[in-house]
C-alpha cells in the first residue's frame, strides 16, 4: 500500500485529498503554535530549552550544536523571554546559565554547546571587560593604585601571604654536565618543609664576571621541560650569558614523586607554581656569578602564564616575555593557572590586565592565529600599550604576532625571544650567531629525561622528608583541601 494521498472525509462524504507536503505544512504549524500557546504566566512560560535554542537558529541563522546532549529534558521558565533580539551571544548567556552552561563559537555561523567555563566567555565579552576596565584609570596615578589594588589581593588570594618560610637547608644538585659552552645541572629546591621544587640549571661555561637570570616555567606541552624544544631555548639562553632555571609544574615531571598528576588540577598548585618561581629566584640571587639587578622570566602556555604571574607580583623581575597566553577571553583553563581567585580580584580582571602590572618594565607578547591569542594585534595590545603609555614607555611593549602558527613555543618563537632578551638582559646575542648571523640552535645538546632527573631515575633519591599528602600540603596555608 503507497500513501501518495491522504484522504478526509467530511460528514457530506465529499472527499477532500491533500497532498503529503500540505499535511506535514499543516502538522508543523499545528504544532508550533500549540507549543508557542500552550505557554503562558500560568506556567511560567516553562518550555524545553532544546525548543528555545531552535528558535534562536531560526533568528540568527545559525546552527547551535549540542553534542554531548547537554540540554536533554531541560525546562526553562520564561524560556523565550530570555531571548534578546539583536544579540545572539547575551541570548545563549541568558537561557543556559541557569544550568552551568556556556557556549564556544565555532565561526560567525556555527556555536557549540559547552559545560561551564569560568575560565572562558567569548570573545565579544572579553572585548567589553577591557572596555570596562579601561574606564577604571587614565593616568599613571589611577593606574598604579589599581596596580597596589590588583597586587595585593593577588598575594592573598594565591596564599602567598600564608606560605611557610622556605627551609635553609641547601638544595640538592647534580654534577654538572659540560657541553662546550654551557653547563647544565639538575636542582631540586625544598621551597616549603617537605616540599621540593625540580628542575635544571643552565649556565654559560665557564662561568665569568655577573650574569643575568631567567626563570623559565614549564608550560603544558608534552614532554614537560624535558622536550627538546624547552633545552633548545634555556641551553641558548646560557649560550649567551644567562643562568637559567627550567622548571616542574606541580604534580608534574618528577613533582609527581611526591604529588600525582590527579593533584595537577587542584587549586593549590596554582600556589606552588608561583611560589617556586619566587624562591628558585630567591635562591638564585644568592649564588656567585649572578646579576640580580638583570632577571628575566619566558614561558609558553601555562608557563606563560606564570610568566605574568611572576612578572605582577615580584619587581626583581626586569624583563618577560609571556607567549601564547595573553587572551582578554581567557584566562588559563588549567586550574594550576585560574584555580585561585586572582581573576575576581579588583571586581574582576584578565591575564591582560595582569601582562600591564609589568609596565613600564621591557615586555614582549608573542602570540599566534591558531589559539586563543589570535586577536593580539587588535585587541589585548592596544589596551596594555595604552598603560606603557601612562608611563612614556611605550616602545618598551612589543608583540610577535604569527597569524599561521598554533599554541606552541617553536623556533619562530623563539628567535624573536632571543633578540629582545639579548638587548634588555644585556646578552650576548653574537655568541649563537652563525657566520651568516642567523641563529643557530644546532649546537644545543639534547638530553634523555633520565639524564635531568635530580632525585635518580625511579626517585630513588628523593629525601626522607618528602611530604606526599595534599591534605597536609592545604593545611600548611591554613587551608582545607575542597576535593575532598
Amino acid at each position: 500500500m503507497t500513501y501518495k494521498k491522504w484522504k478526509i472525509e467530511k460528514s457530506n462524504k465529499q472527499g477532500i485529498s491533500f497532498s503529503s507536503a500540505t499535511v506535514c505544512l499543516f502538522l508543523f504549524l499545528f504544532l508550533s503554535f500549540n507549543l508557542l500557546y500552550c505557554q503562558s504566566s500560568d506556567s511560567n512560560y516553562r518550555q524545553n530549552v532544546s525548543e528555545t535554542i531552535k528558535t534562536l537558529e531560526e533568528i540568527f541563522n545559525v546552527e547551535i550544536k549540542d553534542d554531548k546532549n547537554l540540554l536533554y529534558e531541560k525546562k526553562l521558565d520564561y524560556s523565550d523571554w530570555r531571548i534578546r533580539q539583536g544579540n545572539l551571544e547575551v541570548s545563549l548567556a541568558n537561557i543556559l546559565a541557569p544550568f552551568d552552561l556556556s557556549f564556544s563559537k565555532e565561526s560567525d555561523s556555527l556555536y557549540r554547546i559547552v559545560p561551564f567555563w569560568y575560565h572562558r566567555v567569548s570573545e565579544a565579552v572579553g572585548v567589553e571587560r577591557l572596555n570596562y576596565l579601561k574606564n577604571l584609570y587614565n593616568n599613571q596615578k589611577t593606574w598604579n593604585e589599581r596596580k597596589g589594588l590588583l597586587k595585593n589581593c593577588m598575594y592573598t588570594a594565591l596564599l602567598l601571604d600564608k606560605a611557610p618560610a622556605m627551609p635553609k637547608n641547601k638544595p640538592v644538585l647534580t654534577p654538572k654536565r659540560i657541553y662546550g659552552d654551557y653547563s647544565v645541572e639538575n636542582i631540586a629546591l625544598e621551597v616549603i618543609p617537605g616540599v621540593f621544587a625540580t628542575g635544571s640549571v643552565y649556565k654559560p661555561y665557564p662561568l665569568n664576571g655577573k650574569n643575568a637570570i631567567v626563570l623559565s616555567p614549564n608550560g603544558h606541552f608534552g614532554g614537560g621541560r624535558y622536550r627538546e624544544s624547552q633545552q633548545k631555548r634555556c641551553a641558548t639562553l646560557a649560550r649567551m650569558g644567562a643562568i637559567v632555571v627550567s622548571y616542574d609544574l606541580f604534580a608534574w615531571g618528577e613533582s609527581q614523586l611526591q604529588f600525582p598528576n590527579e593533584y595537577h588540577r587542584n587549586s593549590i598548585a596554582q600556589t606552588m607554581q608561583v611560589l617556586n618561581g619566587m624562591r628558585l629566584l630567591d635562591y638564585l640571587v644568592t649564588i656567585p656569578g649572578v646579576d640580580p639587578e638583570r632577571v628575566g622570566v619566558t614561558g609558553g602556555s601555562g608557563g606563560g602564564s606564570h610568566s605574568l604571574f611572576l612578572a605582577a607580583l615580584d619587581d626583581r623581575i626586569k624583563v618577560s616575555v609571556p607567549v601564547v597566553m595573553v587572551s582578554a577571553h581567557h584566562s588559563g583553563g588549567c586550574p594550576c593557572e585560574s584555580g585561585r581567585p586572582i581573576h575576581l580580584c579588583g571586581n574582576g580582571t584578565t591575564n591582560v590586565e595582569i601582562a600591564a602590572m609589568a609596565a613600564p618594565r621591557p615586555q614582549l607578547i608573542i602570540s599566534d592565529g591558531g589559539d586563543w591569542t589570535k586577536n593580539s594585534p587588535e585587541v589585548e595590545i592596544p589596551f596594555i600599550k595604552r598603560i606603557y603609555g601612562f608611563f612614556g614607555k611605550e616602545e618598551l611593549l612589543k608583540n610577535a604576532h604569527f597569524p599561521e602558527e598554533v599554541h606552541d613555543y617553536g623556533p619562530s618563537k623563539r628567535m624573536v625571544m632571543y633578540p629582545f632578551m639579548a638587548k634588555y638582559l644585556k646578552l650576548n646575542l653574537r655568541k649563537i650567531q652563525n657566520s651568516s648571523g642567523d641563529i643557530d640552535e644546532s649546537s644545543v645538546v639534547i638530553e634523555e629525561e633520565k639524564t635531568m632527573k635530580v632525585f635518580g631515575e625511579n626517585g630513588e633519591k628523593l629525601p626522607a622528608n618528602a611530604l606526599k599528602d595534599i591534605d597536609e600540603l592545604y593545611a600548611m596555608f591554613d587551608e582545607i583541601n575542597d576535593k575532598n
